[in-house]
């Protein structure tokens, strides 16, 4: 055996001896740096053959296998592991075979004591020197730490949420400064000769190696998740409407964003996109925004239903409408995300300025505690100039801020404050204390240091070593470390060591900039080893609990509300922070922060279980989520994957790209409504848009809230096509450029639809418009309807009689079987329908509205610019429902389905109400497809439309279509439950854009209401119940008041006066509340049997 092998031998046999701490796993591989690649270092000998026995070459890199955490030595002049560039290096934590039990070797040279950096915690380069060197004694004082601390993710950099890290560090992410991607990361097979470069911006190589790295890790997830592999077409571009489409980009690692990506393919097919690199985007100024700029996608990876991807060159380039960046794709390239994200003028998700305030743990810490109520660790903290954001506000219990003058000199106030901190009541059980910096350029960079409690002096030294590092706004933490919950095992415990458990939240911003938790996601270990993200298992809150003893349902479901309570509190004080600031502050205009990631640990506090907020940390948790929804081997159809964490992520986006299309836009609006479309006006403000109004009214309030207004008469709607030219003719000499032009006013409908004809506007055509305004043609027409396609709009038709004189009468009720339903055939709000029980009834009732209601003066808004024609057409027996339909190209984008509760008979006044719907999914989707199919029968393509239908044995029947936007408080409670706003989706449409909407919207609650009369509530509603109460206490969130008429006035013909809504978690709860405020307030009596009305709904 040769000299070399023997050396190599011996230097094995040494490794494997090794008593250094017991679970340390690591494998070594001896490698030189790039300069010693050429020819000098071609020789042969020991530390060559040394090389071989190991199994491995010159310049062999190794992925990780196991990480580890190295001890740190407790105080200046130890050896530590220095991260030098030297000649001979060895590469720490690469997996070789896992029984390979090896020491790191350690350079003789004497350096600071926190010298240890982010790289090293993930497997670094360690310096040998010449020789290797004996192993010295290492210290004691330090010991792996415990999971419910505050951890910074084991993955590697490139594989973090947007931050700020990188843009000062231009180290590999494994810490050895070079800049290439770690080669044969990922097995599987997938194809390499695909179309990764982009036309006109050509990548240098470090750069392509990169993104052709980013690009295996995607195959590589893909193909974990049982998803096909990429297809490349990017030979053939697409071509589309730049401007006029939403574009959802993000820029980031395909493993963190995996979940978003796969549920943006679905929620918005083909709009969800991913930039492998950022020489794939291009800012370019905005016109007419000075300071912003448009983000230009000229190359991505689209995502489709199914999981399907396809590698996709745009030309021309499409223009984000929301943008959400990584921290980078590679050493350095966060700057350039960063860059990328400053002053748009589409949304973006996250920005360097908002990531620098999140990544300060003292700063989110305290805005936690003080803004959100969540309970953080016990905190001391010596601060070095801090931020003015740290200096407002009060103190937060258990939080101790430490202003310091300077870095030198502390030595009295420091041990004061630490004695006085160690010996607080504030650590309550804690047993030891961890020391770390604060600051976003200390996030992931730093080991962490723990320390008994009794440590006093080493916890002094420490903290007055770290503060030479400090820099402007940065501090030295001394934090309590959260002792586990001892869960009581029921009967005997299990063999083994004490379980700890690590929750992590996904909570993201939703309409209205409310906070609604997506997903909990929990991590099991032994308490006395680290629990981190991609260290463990993901489980749900459920599993985790029960395995560490707790299995009650309903104490889980406790620490479940715990756990929801303080993650949406997390989000509103982040989101309260950043109302706060300026533009400049949060890096653009339009930045937001519109996800978080919080972890937990489960503690005991006050003897309950409390979880304690360790940190935020958006991608990692976002990733353990989408592992536990199945992405990573797991079955989909398992209950933890029924809906996506990204799902409310994923509806934010496409809200905000929605937004961002229609800011600017020019809408002609014709008729304004009444007091219960005040909302309109607000909503084109928030949304940007213009609006020109043709009004009857002169004096219409709204006309002070528009751009242009036309007064112009439009109640005789028998002369529209005149109108319609006159009115074009108007829009032409004010020089009005129009994207769009829409109404939601029943009697303005054909009107606008022959206008939009006359201005070349997109809209359903006129036929079909006078079709759905007259419910008789509606009827009779789809009752022709029998198809193909099938089932047939006919199936849904009632067969009725159109009513114009008292021989109508009289053929009518020979020819519609009895009982039946007279109504106006240009109607609205349920104004004079009345169930007829024979032919004496009918012609009573036709008479007295020919006699009351002759022209539009009776009774303003119900359709008698129209005539007072009506119908008389069959009862029909069921349950009644609302269908509201957004429609685009002739294609279902979204239905929304709300159930009515028995109506005061022979009336058919609305009472009742409740959304979502309280029907099995089966009839749910008999209604909506009833309503398509005849909205599609009448030739409605385009537009937003309310479809009334009953449930009858023999399925859905159809009562009327009204081809706009659902009245009363539909608009209202469908963007309260989904965050849909059909009066947005409207407004696109009218300006020929498909709405962007998620493909199937999910309701975040349930809501009952009733309807409030004058002819029956007139003494409530001006005491108990009177307009201010009920604006007050809707203003306080315990019910959802909205009005409709101005005035409250009994009469024959009204309509409701306003509706009264509760909301609950469940369909009971919201019944019942709102039963006992009827109650309370005396809406509820004798003649108003609430608890009648809410009966349909259980």
């Amino acid at each position: 055996m040769s000299s070399s092998r023997v050396i190599a031998r011996l230097v094995c046999s040494f490794l494997l001896q090794s008593t250094f701490v017991e679970e340390l796993w690591c494998a070594t591989v001896l490698c030189t740096r790039t300069a010693l690649m050429n020819k000098q270092t071609k020789t042969s000998g020991p530390v060559n053959q040394a090389r071989a026995d190991l199994g491995v070459g010159w310049g062999a890199v190794v992925q990780p296998a196991a990480r580890c955490f190295l001890p740190t030595p407790p105080s200046p002049g130890h050896c530590t592991y220095g991260l030098q560039s030297t000649p001979t290096c060895l590469l720490l934590g690469t997996g070789l075979h896992p029984l390979i039990r090896l020491h790191p070797l350690l350079v003789p040279r004497t350096v600071s004591a926190p010298n240890i950096t982010h790289g090293q915690e993930r497997g670094g380069l360690v310096p040998l020197g010449d020789l290797m060197c004996p192993l010295p004694t290492l210290p004691k004082t330090h010991h792996f730490c415990p999971s419910q601390l505050s951890l910074d993710p084991l993955g590697p950099a490139w594989d973090c949420p947007l931050a700020s890290k990188d843009l000062e560090e231009e180290e590999g992410p494994w810490g050895g400064g070079a800049g290439l991607p770690p080669p044969g990361c990922f097995s599987g097979s997938w194809r390499h000769d695909v179309g990764l470069d982009c036309k006109g911006s050509l990548e240098e190589a470090e750069a392509r190696a990169w993104t052709v790295y980013h690009y295996s890790l995607l195959q590589s997830c893909l193909q974990q998740a049982g998803l096909p592999e990429t297809q490349d077409r990017s030979q053939v571009p697409r071509t589309g409407c730049p401007g006029a489409e939403v574009t959802l980009c993000i820029l980031g690692s395909p493993s963190t964003f995996l979940s978003v990506l796969l549920e943006g393919g679905v929620q918005s097919p083909g709009n969800m996109l991913l930039c492998l690199s950022p020489a794939w985007l291009t800012k370019v100024p905005a016109p007419g925004q000075p300071g912003e700029s448009a983000l230009l996608v000229s190359k991505a990876v689209s995502f489709y239903p199914g999981g399907l991807t396809f590698l996709d060159d745009f030309v021309p380039p499409r223009r984000a409408t929301y943008f959400l960046a990584g921290l980078g794709l590679g050493p350095g390239r966060g700057r350039e995300a960063a860059e990328l994200a400053r002053d748009l003028t589409c949304p973006t998700g996250a920005s360097a300025e908002l990531a620098r305030l999140l990544e300060d743990r003292l700063l989110t810490r305290r805005l936690l505690a003080q803004q959100g109520g969540v309970a953080v660790p016990a905190t001391l903290a010596f601060t070095y100039k801090p931020p003015a954001l740290l200096r407002v506000g009060d103190a937060s219990p258990g939080l101790r801020l430490v202003e310091l003058s300077g870095k030198e000199g502390q030595e009295t106030l420091v041990k004061e404050e630490v004695e006085a901190f160690l010996h607080s009541e504030a650590l309550g059980d804690a047993l030891q204390v961890a020391v770390k910096l604060s600051g976003w350029r200390w996030r992931g960079r730093q080991a962490l240091r723990l320390y008994s409690q009794k440590e006093l002096g080493t916890v002094v030294d420490m903290v007055l070593a770290l503060l030479e590092k400090l820099e402007e706004e940065e501090s030295v933490l001394v934090e309590a470390v959260c002792p586990p919950a001892q869960l009581p095992f029921p009967g005997s415990p299990p063999p083994g060591p004490e379980l700890a458990v690590r929750i992590c939240a996904v909570v993201c911003r939703t309409q209205g900039d409310r906070p609604l938790l997506s997903k909990v996601v929990c991590s099991v270990g032994r308490e006395d080893r680290p629990l981190r993200h991609r260290s463990s298992l993901p489980q749900t809150l459920e599993v985790a609990l029960a395995r560490c003893g707790l299995g009650e349902a309903t104490q889980v479901a406790v620490v479940r509300r715990r756990v929801k309570a303080a993650a949406e509190a997390a989000l509103a004080a982040v989101l309260a922070l950043e109302a706060g600031l300026s533009a400049e502050q949060r890096g653009g205009r339009r930045a937001r922060t519109d996800f978080l990631g919080v972890d937990f640990a489960l503690t005991v506090a006050d003897r309950a279980l409390t979880p304690v907020a360790l940190e935020l940390n958006c991608g990692l948790c976002l990733e353990a989520c989408g592992a536990l929804e199945g992405l990573w081997a797991a079955q989909r159809s398992q209950p933890a994957a029924r809906e996506a964490a990204a799902a409310p992520l994923v509806e934010t986006m496409l809200r905000r790209s929605a937004h961002c299309l229609m800011e600017g836009k020019q809408l002609l609006l014709i008729g304004a409504g009444g007091v219960s479309k005040k909302f309109v006006w607000e909503a084109a403000r928030d949304y940007g848009l213009k609006l020109h109004l043709v009004e009857s009214d002169p004096n219409h309030f709204a006309s002070q809230l528009v751009q242009t207004f036309i007064h112009f008469d439009v109640t005789e709607h028998r002369r529209d096509e005149e109108n319609a030219r006159l009115l074009a003719e108007l829009v032409r000499a004010r020089g009005l450029q129009l994207d769009g032009c829409f109404s939601y006013w029943d009697d303005c409908l054909v009107l606008t639809a022959l206008l939009c004809q006359e201005l070349g506007l997109p809209c359903s055509p006129p036929a079909a418009m006078r079709l759905a305004k007259q419910k008789s043609c509606t009827q009779l027409h789809l009752l022709r309807c029998h198809g193909p396609p099938w089932p047939a709009p006919s199936l849904h038709a009632v067969p009725c009689c159109p009513l114009e004189s008292e021989a109508d009468v009289e053929r009518a009720v020979h020819q519609v079987p009895l009982p039946g339903v007279m109504k106006l055939e240009f109607g609205a709000g349920a104004v004079g329908v009345r169930l007829v029980e024979d032919a004496p009834q009918c012609h009573e009732h036709f008479s007295r509205i020919t006699r009351d209601l002759q022209g539009e003066a009776d009774h303003p808004g119900i359709g008698l610019g129209w005539g007072n024609a009506m119908l008389l057409m069959e009862f029909i027996e069921g349950t009644e429902h609302d269908v509201d339909l957004v429609v685009y190209g002739g294609r279902l984008l979204a239905a929304f389905v709300s159930d009515n509760g028995p109506t005061r008979l022979p009336g058919f006044t609305e009472t009742a109400a409740c959304m979502p719907t309280g029907l099995a999914p089966e009839q749910e989707a008999q209604l909506v497809q009833a309503a398509f199919r005849c909205c599609l029968g009448c030739g409605l393509l385009d537009g937003v439309f309310n479809v009334e239908l009953k449930l009858t044995r023999a399925g859905p029947k159809l009562i009327e279509i009204n081809p706009r936007m659902g009245g009363f408080y539909l608009r209202d409670w469908i963007l309260e439950l989904y965050g849909v706003d059909l009066l947005l989706a409207a407004a696109m449409v009218a300006c020929g854009l498909r709405p962007a909407l998620p493909s199937h919207p999910r309701a975040r609650g349930h809501l009952v209401g009733v309807m409030c009369l004058a002819s029956q509530h007139l003494q409530t509603l001006s005491s108990t119940a009177s307009r201010e109460t009920l604006q007050a206490l809707h203003d306080q969130g315990l019910l959802r008041f909205n009005l409709l008429e101005e005035v409250l006035v009994p009469g024959e013909y009204e309509e409701p006066y306003c509706s009264v809504a509760c909301a609950g978690p469940s369909l009971a709860e919201a019944r019942l509340r709102l039963l006992g405020l009827c109650q309370g307030l005396g809406i509820d009596g004798p003649h108003y049997p609430v608890a009648h009305f809410l009966s349909h709904f259980k």
